[in-house]
């Protein structure tokens, strides 16, 4: 059966299994959904509601994952060797802290806020964007943007030696807000020359056509050389 991802273009969890299908080159169908309306497909098949959901097949039976984690493992357990999680133990284990980083503090901490300001109101039609919600998120990105960029001064890749999960999970995320306009790529030049790096990844082109109903991408954000 052809494999079928639906998910939701700027929702990060969505392009991190896009990110990680792609740099597996594993065809799928790809399926956008609006998850916030009462007939999208994915509260049918995942239990939470919320994408990305990859239906596909194991030894001839159906099989339904949902959410990044479980995509981005079935990802991984399809190789015979490792692909996007380290060989070293201590580096595994540090793509698995970030990973979960992004999953907890980054996403309740910026994209709660941030996000909820610029894309959901628009989407939900909750009026505009409200100041306080704007500064609280534009500092609590500067912490995480900080503490990569840090990770970036030591190590060739977030997690260690090579790229990883946790290389495609932040470039999700950051993504998003890239679109938006968000990240003061100035400040924080060697979190730009890795993101330079993945966005020259043929992985990434279909997230750098993504577009975003009534607005229009940040200048850059499409550029491979910015």
């Amino acid at each position: 059966m052809t494999a079928v991802l639906f998910h939701f273009p700027f929702d990060p969890g969505s392009r991190s299994a896009r990110l990680a299908l792609g740099e597996a080159r594993i065809a799928v169908e790809e399926t956008g959904v609006r998850p916030w309306e009462a007939d999208c497909p994915v509260r049918d098949l995942n239990p939470s509601g919320m994408p990305p959901v990859l239906q596909t097949a194991h030894q001839g039976r159906p099989l339904t994952l949902c959410e990044a984690n479980a995509i981005m493992g079935w990802v991984e357990d399809q190789q015979k060797t490792p692909l996007l999680m380290p060989a070293d133990a201590g580096e595994r284990a540090e793509v698995r802290r970030l990973t979960t980083w992004f999953d907890r503090r980054f996403t309740d901490e910026v994209n709660a806020v941030l996000l909820h300001e610029r894309m959901e109101k628009p989407l939900l039609r909750l009026g505009p964007p409200e100041a306080q919600g704007l500064r609280e998120g534009r500092a609590a990105l500067r912490e995480h943007l900080v503490m990569l960029e840090g990770l970036l001064g030591e190590r060739d890749w977030l997690a260690g030696r090579r790229m990883s999960q946790a290389d495609l999970v932040a470039a999700a995320h950051v993504s998003v807000l890239d679109y938006f306009g968000e990240v003061a790529w100035k400040s924080y030049p060697l979190l730009k020359t890795w993101y330079m790096r993945l966005k020259s990844r043929p992985c990434f082109r279909p997230l750098l056509a993504d577009r975003f109903q009534g607005l229009a991408p940040a200048p850059h954000y499409a550029d491979l050389d910015f």
